[in-house]
């Protein structure tokens, strides 16, 4: 006897389900540039409402500008070193879309080798790419609700660990050890933590090092991820059942860069 396949749905062994991220509240810092603009653009065209903060009012309103023409998005320039700045961006984003669903923390800024950087830039920098990450990641645990994601962009470097960056791979590998205590102390909340390392991308970030012809050169050698590389790893993250908690991604480049 033959069993009849009317009646069976040609996907549904292709995806049990796919949560749909339109309407859905997101706050991301960094967000006006490399991997932080790029995730805005995506998310906003998936129907997310996108909340942008970065320390440049140009960078600010460019990345705006080109999130209107896809979806919906506002966002502040702020620097989150300041004590206050974190809490005072939340604000303004819950006054914005009246409430978040979802975090990106994001925020950074390159820093070189210990010996060779001066007390007061290691202080700033600490803060920007530790401090204010531990700060936003607090703010959102404590705000968001059940059913929520935060989302940590950290990096490569925390593995690869290379000299001349030992300052950036500090925070990193900090960042790598808040991920997944953080993610076992919200769970039972249902707020979901995960943790996107990525390597080499090409932004802003990498100069003067990397200038902008040398950077598309590495994208086409395939030695250099674009950041909108990154926005589809995120992307991924949060279009998972909520059973199902991508808690690490890695995204290297497939060819050794310089």
């Amino acid at each position: 006897m033959t069993r009849s396949t009317a009646a069976i749905d040609p996907a549904s062994d292709a995806h049990t389900q796919q949560p749909t991220l339109e309407g859905r509240r997101v706050l991301i810092t960094g967000g006006t540039t490399g991997i932080g603009r790029a995730t805005a653009i995506l998310l906003a065209s998936a129907g997310c409402k996108v909340f942008i903060c970065g320390r440049d009012e140009g960078h600010l309103a460019d990345a705006l500008e080109r999130i209107g023409q896809v979806g919906t998005g506002d966002g502040m320039a702020i620097d989150l070193i300041a004590p206050s700045a974190v809490e005072t961006l939340f604000d303004a984003a819950e006054k914005a879309w009246g409430g978040l669903d979802v975090a990106i923390v994001n925020a950074a800024l390159p820093a070189s080798d210990l010996a060779g950087t001066a007390p007061a830039d290691l202080e700033y920098l600490v803060g920007v790419d530790f401090t204010a990450y531990l700060r936003t990641a607090r703010e959102a645990a404590v705000r968001l609700g059940a059913g929520s994601d935060i989302v940590l962009v950290g990096s490569m470097s925390a593995v690869s660990q290379r000299p001349g960056s030992s300052v950036y791979v500090a925070a990193k590998t900090g960042i790598e050890g808040l991920a997944p205590a953080l993610r076992k102390e919200l769970a039972e909340k249902d707020i979901k933590v995960g943790l996107v390392e990525p390597g080499f991308t090409g932004a802003d970030f990498q100069y003067p090092e990397f200038p902008p012809e040398r950077q598309r050169a590495l994208i086409h050698e395939h030695k250099m991820l674009r950041a909108e590389d990154i926005a589809v790893a995120i992307h991924y993250m949060l279009t998972q059942p909520r059973r199902c908690a991508v808690s690490l991604m890695r995204v290297e480049t497939r060819l050794a860069h310089p």
